[in-house]
Formats: C-alpha cells, sequence, structure tokens
C-alpha cells in the first residue's frame, strides 16, 4: 500500500484527523503509519456501532463432568503413559502466551522477566522452562517451544532468553512469533494516535494467538514437525505444569478435541471463569455471568455443580484449531484508558476510560470445540497467578506458595 491509497481508504472511513497527520509526513516516515492503515480490520473498528448484548441471549447451562483428582489417581499410570508416548513420538507442542508486560507489577519489561525469587533469583520465564524441562527429564524429548510476544516486547523478550541461554532449553526448539495489534478507537470510532506517526495499537486479546501463530508461518512448522495437540498456557502462573503428559494422556484416551485445567473453586463467589456446557457445547462461564442460583447449586457429595474454575491452561487438537482458523471469534469491546496524541501533539494519559480496545478471549475457542475434558489439578501446587504487586493473586501470595512446592524446595539436577 502507497500513501495515496492509505489516504483513500482512510478517507472512505471517516479519519480525517490520520489523514492529516500521513499528509505531513515524509515518505520515509509515513512507512510505518501506512503499514498500520493496511493492517486494519474495519469490520473490527465499526463494530462499535453494534454492540449487541449476547449475555441477554437464552442460555441453557448444565454441568460439564471433569476428570477429578481421585479419577486422575485411580488412573495416573494409564495416563502418563499415553501422554510420554505422545510426547516422545512428537506430536504435543507448547505455546507460551507472553504478549504483555509488568506495568501492574511495577515493572516496565516484559512480565515473564519478573524476579520472584526470595534468597536467590528466579525468573518467571526461568521457572516456566524448568517446569517444562521436567517433561523433558521424563520423556526424553523436547518439546517444541513457540513463544508470543507483541510489538512492545518481543526484543526485550528474545533478548532476555538468549541472555540467560534459554534457561537450560534447547534454543533449537523455540521460536518466538508476535501478536497481531489491533487499533484503539474513541467512543465514536475515530483512531487514536499515540505519536505523530503511529496510531495507538493494542493486542489483538490471547484468542488471538493462533491466528498470530499462523500469520508467522508456524502453522506450517509444527504441521511439519507431526504435531497433534497443542498446550497453551499464560505466563503469570507460575508452578503450572506445562505439556503434562497425565493431563495430555487423559484427554487424548477420552478422545476429546480439548482439555482444561480446572481447579476447585474456594467458594461459589470466587472470581474465576467456570467450565460448564452451554447450549450442549463446552464452555466457560464468568463469575459475574451465573445467577446466585447457580453459583451456589450443589451435588449430592455436596460439592459445587459448577465449582471447577479454569486456569488458562488448556490442551487443544492442532487439527481443530485449523479447522476454526476460517471462523471469526466474538468480538469484546472493552471500555479502556487509552493514552494518546491530542491535535497539539500533547500527550495525553487519561484517568478514566476514553474508548474501545478489541480483544478476543481464548475461552471463547473452547466453545468452538465439540468437546473438552476439564482436567482437575491442586490450585497449592498448580495456580498461583501473579497479578497485583500485593494482595490476592500478587508476587506476595505466589512466592508463599513457591516455598511450599517442592519445584523450590527440593532443587533439580539441573540447578546443580
Amino acid at each position: 500500500m502507497n500513501k495515496q491509497e492509505a489516504i483513500s481508504i482512510l478517507k472512505e472511513h471517516n479519519q480525517e484527523h490520520v489523514i492529516k497527520r500521513l499528509e505531513a509526513l515524509e515518505d520515509d516516515a509515513a512507512k510505518k503509519l501506512i503499514s498500520q492503515v493496511a493492517m486494519i480490520d474495519w469490520k473490527v473498528v465499526e463494530s462499535i456501532n453494534d454492540k449487541s448484548d449476547s449475555s441477554s441471549e437464552d442460555k441453557k447451562i448444565e454441568p460439564l463432568e471433569a476428570v477429578e483428582i481421585k479419577d486422575i489417581k485411580a488412573n495416573k499410570e494409564k495416563y502418563t503413559a499415553k501422554g510420554v508416548e505422545a510426547i516422545k513420538n512428537g506430536k504435543v507442542a507448547a505455546v507460551l502466551l507472553a504478549g504483555g508486560q509488568g506495568t501492574r507489577l511495577g515493572l516496565d519489561k516484559p512480565k515473564g522477566t519478573l524476579n520472584v525469587g526470595v534468597n536467590k533469583d528466579l525468573f518467571l520465564f526461568g521457572q516456566l522452562i524448568r517446569n517444562l524441562l521436567d517433561v523433558v527429564d521424563m520423556t526424553g524429548a523436547y518439546v517444541p517451544l513457540y513463544i508470543m510476544t507483541s510489538d512492545k516486547n518481543n526484543e526485550d523478550t528474545v533478548a532476555f532468553f538468549e541472555e540467560h541461554n534459554y534457561f537450560g532449553y534447547d534454543k533449537d526448539y523455540v521460536k518466538f512469533f508476535i501478536q497481531s495489534m489491533v487499533p484503539s478507537v474513541d467512543y465514536n470510532g475515530k483512531l487514536y494516535m499515540e505519536s505523530t506517526d503511529s496510531l495507538a495499537m493494542s493486542p489483538n486479546g490471547n484468542g488471538g494467538w493462533f491466528l498470530s501463530l499462523m500469520a508467522a508461518g508456524l502453522d506450517k512448522d509444527m504441521e511439519e514437525k507431526g504435531v497433534e495437540y497443542v498446550n497453551v498456557f499464560a505466563v503469570d502462573n507460575i508452578l503450572q505444569r506445562i505439556a503434562d503428559p497425565a493431563f495430555i494422556g487423559a484427554t487424548m484416551l477420552a478422545g476429546a478435541e480439548c482439555g482444561s485445567k480446572v481447579v476447585r473453586k474456594c467458594e461459589p463467589e470466587e472470581k474465576v471463569g467456570v467450565m460448564c456446557r452451554v447450549n450442549g457445547h463446552p464452555s466457560i462461564i464468568e463469575y459475574y455471568e451465573m445467577s446466585e442460583e447457580l453459583a451456589n447449586l450443589r451435588r449430592e457429595d455436596g460439592e459445587l455443580t459448577y465449582g471447577f474454575g479454569v486456569i488458562l491452561n488448556y490442551l487443544f487438537s492442532f487439527k481443530k484449531l485449523v479447522e476454526i482458523s476460517n471462523t471469526s471469534l466474538p468480538l469484546h469491546i472493552v471500555e479502556k484508558k487509552i493514552p494518546y496524541i491530542d491535535e497539539n501533539d500533547n500527550y495525553i494519559k487519561p484517568e478514566s476510560p476514553n474508548g474501545y480496545k478489541f480483544e478476543t478471549l481464548v475461552l471463547d475457542m473452547v466453545e468452538m470445540m465439540d468437546n473438552c475434558v476439564p482436567y482437575e489439578v491442586e490450585r497449592s501446587y498448580e495456580f498461583a497467578p501473579i497479578k497485583n504487586k500485593t494482595g490476592k493473586d500478587s508476587l506476595e501470595s505466589a512466592r508463599e506458595l513457591l516455598k511450599v512446592c517442592l519445584l523450590y524446595t527440593s532443587p533439580s539436577p539441573r540447578d546443580a
């Protein structure tokens, strides 16, 4: 796309303020802005004019039976053997969602560079890799690892891995790709400018991970490697087990297209998404979508009927991911505080929401699967999210859980 073509498109979509910016730039300086305009999906931007409330639709919500801890203990050997076989045969890959910055934690760097150690350095990225190395030691095979970064943190993330020698992982099995970006708009659908030569862009949500992976051509890499299952996980849960053979085996033996690690809710009101079935499909209902009656409903054994919360650790059939890649995920239009430059080039950091960002969510991918296996794990051993600096789900609480976990108290031979 050249400058004139970009101007024509912007004019068609009533973005005169961006045209003015573009016309003021020399050709070389205009390249970035032109490339951003070329990538805009205008259907997304203009969707703010049709923010229908899907939550008002009738939903038939039913329980979804989970593979509970007691079941896992009884079948651990069978599940593990199946998963180990799949990993040894190169059928499993892992995708780390690491596009975020550690801003809420007081860290102006990639979130994965956070030092969570108490008496020694222990970085979030390093601990996650160590968890994955446990699987390498068990199976004798490296799991291909694909790390999704963002425009803002890609260089820092790659440099951090190189600086720390990939934390002992074979770098030939690690590939990075950048999450796709979408523009942010004001309440009238006008594109925000972040600088004189750049739109205010934001990541397209964690649901965009597979399309971003495809845009980088890495789906072909997976296909060539013979990958059949992809374990997707978030950067901020330091305790999670990655490419867990028993989890993989249980999902495969169930003949399911998807598996989701879940933890038992502490209380009916806990603010986590819950695995269930909606209108016949596996689904995740957010805590605020559940009625008080449903949230408190109990089974005959006294446990909550809707008592399994997701922790953003999923196993997907690669074949199914390719199949649904041409199907649009539900678009979430979210009010946010969006920094921008005004017409006089003043940089503004709003104190209240001033526009919309557009996101897709990985939980919506679950609903596109024909079936899904909720797989229960012990929250004290696999769930220590770091979302805040202090208090609940914080660096402090994660450190406390690390202290009581074997991962932390019993060093691996690799640490010697």
